[in-house]
C-alpha cells in the first residue's frame, strides 16, 4: 500500500511540473501539447524505472534521510535526461528551459512530499505521545552517533518510552550549546546538577556504549545525589549482534564499573567446530551452563542436548532458548539425568551419539561442600570420570570440562575435587579418539550463590553489607565472556591441555561492595560494609597457577595454556577407589592429594 501511495503521489508531482512548465514556458518554445504529454509518460516511465533501481519506493518514508534525498535527486535527474534526449532527437532545435524547468519543479514537489509525509507522521506520534507533563523529563548523555539513534529511535516510537527528552549531556567541547536533530547539547556532565534542578529532570540515560569503568563511575559520582534514575543503551556487542534494540534500556551493572573489554572471537573456526554438531552440555541449566547454550546456539548446532539434574533450570534453560532462538533450526532436547548414574549417561550417549560434550555440572559452593565433602566427591569427581569414560567409549570427538581458580593450591574441598577432576580428564586424552581439555577461570559476575546477589539484597535490606575480610579480592570475568571462551578454547584445543583464561587484575570485594552501593544509588558513607570473618575453605587471595605452571603459551587472545602437570589416571584413580569413608579423615586426604599433584 505504501508502494502504491508513493507512485501516485511521485507521478502526479512529475505531472504538474510538466504542466506548470508548459503553462508558463509555451510562448518561449512552441511545441504540441501532444509532444509534451508523450515526453511527460517517457520521464514518468523513466522514473519509476529508476526508482524503483534507487529503492526510493521501499523505504520507511517517516525517517527521511540525506540518504533517501539523494537516491530522489538521482532518480528525477536521469528520468529528465531521458526526457531531454528525447526532445532532442524528435526536436533537435528545442530549447532546453523546458526540460531544466521541469527537473526542478519535479525534484520539489516530490521532495516536498516527503517532507509533508514525516511531518504528518511526527505530528501524529505527538499526539499518541499526550502531554509532556505525563513523561518523564530525561537527559541523553552522549550526543555522538549511539545518542542520536537513541533519540530518533524514541521520537518516532512513542510505545518504546515514556520519556521526554530535555536534551543531549557531551563532555566534548565542541559540541557545547550545538543542536541534535532539534534537541540542544546543554552542557558537560560537571554540570549536571543544576540542570537536573533547572529543567526538572527525572530520568538520565547514558548512550555511549564504549563508556569505560572509570566515566561510569564519575557519573555515578555526580549524579546519585540528585535524585533521579540512571540507565545506559546496550553495548556496541549486544547493538550489533541484533540481540537488542538500542531502546532496550538497562540499569547500569557492576560489569560496567568493573571494565571488562568485549571479546573478539575467531568466528571461523568456532563455526567449524560446532555448526551442524551434536552438542551436550552438562549441567545446562547453571549459570555458566545456561550461558554456553546461549552462545552456542547462533552456531546452529544440530541438536543441543541439555542435560541437568534439577527440572525447573533445564525447564527455563530450554524455554530461554525456544523463545530466542525459535528460528534456529537446531533441535533443543532436554534431558533430566545425574552424572553419577553411569547406566544412563551410557544411555544417553547411546542414543543421541554427542559430537561435542561441555561439561558444566559440579558442585560449586566452598563452604557448602567444607560440610557435605562426600557429595562434592560423588559428584565433582565420580560424575566428571562418568562422562569423561562414557565420552571415550561413544567416541565423542571433543570433551572440554569447566574448571575453577579454586583448584589452584586448594584448602577446601571443592578446589580439591576439581583438581582432580582435572587429573582425570587429562590423564584420559589419548584413551580414545575424544580430545578432552580443561578449562580453568576465576569467579563468574552475577552467577547463583556469588557475592553480588547477596550483596544486593544487603542493600536493598538497608544494609549492612557483609566481607568476610577486607583483605580479601577475587577474579571476576562475566557469564558470557567466559563461556564465549570456553567455547573458544574448546574449538583450538588439541587434547590434554588445562587452559586458563586472562582474568584481568584481581577484584578487591571490599571494593565491589562500595560499587554495588553506589549502583543502588547511595553514597558510601549511607551503607555499613562489615567484616565477618572468613568462612570454612575460603582463602584470601585465588591463583589461576602456581608459580612453575605459569606459560607464556598463549593459544588466542585471553586464552593460555598452563603448564600443569598431575598424577597419571592409574594413580588417581587407585585414589579415589580408596578415599576414608570418615568425612573429616576425607577432607584431609582429598586437600592432601590435590595439593600433592602440583608438586610432582
Amino acid at each position: 500500500m505504501k508502494v502504491i501511495t508513493l507512485l501516485i503521489v511521485d507521478t502526479l508531482s512529475i505531472l504538474i511540473a510538466n504542466g506548470i512548465s508548459y503553462v508558463y514556458l509555451v510562448s518561449l518554445m512552441p511545441v504540441s501539447r501532444r509532444f509534451v504529454l508523450i515526453s511527460t509518460l517517457v520521464q514518468i516511465a523513466a522514473y519509476i524505472i529508476f526508482g524503483f533501481s534507487f529503492k526510493i519506493f521501499n523505504r520507511i518514508n517517516r525517517y527521511t534521510n540525506l540518504n533517501e534525498l539523494i537516491a530522489i535527486f538521482f532518480a528525477v535527474l536521469f528520468s529528465s535526461l531521458l526526457e531531454l534526449v528525447f526532445f532532442k532527437v524528435l526536436n533537435p532545435g528545442l530549447s532546453q528551459i523546458f526540460t531544466f524547468s521541469v527537473f526542478f519543479l519535479t525534484l520539489l514537489f516530490i521532495l516536498m512530499s516527503r517532507i509533508v509525509w514525516r511531518l504528518i507522521v511526527e505530528y501524529k506520534v505527538r499526539r499518541l505521545i499526550g502531554h509532556p507533563s505525563d513523561l518523564k523529563n530525561a537527559l541523553i548523555i552522549g550526543a555522538g552517533e549511539a545518542g542520536q539513534l537513541l533519540y530518533t529511535t524514541l521520537k518516532n516510537n512513542p510505545n518504546k518510552s515514556h520519556m521526554n527528552i530535555i536534551g543531549f549531556i557531551d563532555d566534548d567541547p565542541s559540541k557545547q550549546h550545538a543542536y541534535l536533530d532539534g534537541k540542544k547539547v546543554l552542557g558537560t556532565t560537571e554540570k549536571l546538577p543544576e540542570i537536573v534542578e533547572h529543567f526538572g529532570i527525572q530520568m538520565i540515560t547514558i548512550a555511549i556504549p564504549s563508556l569505560d569503568a572509570e566515566n561510569y563511575e564519575r557519573i555515578l559520582d555526580i549524579v546519585n545525589p540528585l535524585d533521579v534514575e540512571v540507565n545506559t543503551i546496550p553495548s556496541f556487542e549486544e547493538l550489533a549482534s541484533g540481540q537488542v534494540a538500542v531502546t532496550k534500556l538497562r540499569e547500569i551493572d557492576v560489569v560496567d564499573l568493573l571494565g571488562r573489554e568485549e571479546i573478539k572471537l575467531d568466528m571461523t573456526s568456532i563455526k567449524n567446530h560446532i555448526t551442524n554438531k551434536v552438542i551436550l552440555v552438562t549441567g545446562a541449566g547453571g549459570s555458566i551452563g545456561s550461558e554456553i547454550c546461549r552462545q552456542l546456539m547462533p552456531f546452529s548446532p544440530r541438536r543441543l542436548l541439555l542435560l541437568g539434574h534439577g527440572e525447573n533450570s533445564i525447564y527455563l534453560i530450554e524455554k530461554d532458548l525456544r523463545m530466542n532462538f525459535g528460528l534456529k533450526s537446531t533441535e533443543i532436547i532436554p534431558i533430566i539425568a545425574d552424572i553419577q548414574d553411569r547406566e544412563r549417561i551410557d544411555r544417553i550417549m547411546n542414543t543421541y551419539r554427542p559430537d561435542i560434550i561441555y561439561h558444566a555440572a559440579a558442585h560449586k559452593h566452598v563452604p557448602m561442600m567444607e560440610y557435605n565433602p562426600t557429595e562434592a566427591v560423588k559428584n565433582n569427581i565420580f560424575g566428571t570420570k562418568n562422562v569423561a569414560e562414557s565420552a571415550i567409549a561413544h567416541d565423542v570427538s571433543s570433551f572440554v570440562m569447566i574448571s575453577t581458580d579454586k583448584a589452584v593450591n586448594p584448602p577446601n574441598v571443592m578446589g580439591a575435587t576439581k583438581r582432580i577432576a582435572e587429573m582425570i580428564v587429562t590423564g584420559l586424552d589419548g584413551a580414545g579418539t575424544t580430545k578432552f581439555s580443561a578449562v580453568r577461570f576465576g569467579n563468574v559476575l552475577g552467577s547463583r550463590g556469588s557475592v553480588i546477589p547477596l550483596f544486593k539484597e544487603q542493600v536493598a535490606k538497608g544494609g549492612p553489607l557483609t566481607v568476610t575480610d577486607f583483605r580479601m579480592t577475587r577474579y571476576f570475568m562475566t557469564i558470557p565472556e567466559a563461556s564465549r571462551l570456553m567455547i573458544q578454547a574448546g574449538a583450538l584445543a588439541k587434547g590434554g591441555e588445562i587452559f586458563i583464561l586472562d582474568m584481568g587484575d584481581p577484584v578487591r570485594i571490599y571494593d565491589l561492595a562500595q560499587k554495588i552501593i553506589k549502583l543502588s544509588g547511595y553514597e558510601a558513607k549511607e551503607i555499613e560494609i562489615i567484616e565477618t570473618g572468613m568462612r570454612p575453605g575460603e582463602k584470601l587471595f585465588e591463583e589461576l597457577l602456581v608459580d612453575k605452571e605459569r606459560s607464556d603459551q598463549q593459544i588466542y587472545d585471553k586464552i593460555f595454556v598452563g603448564n600443569v602437570k598431575g598424577f597419571d589416571y592409574e594413580t588417581v584413580l587407585d585414589k579415589i577407589t580408596h578415599l576414608p569413608a570418615d568425612e573429616e579423615s576425607l577432607k584431609n586426604e582429598l586437600i592432601k592429594f590435590a595439593n600433592a599433584s602440583s608438586k610432582g
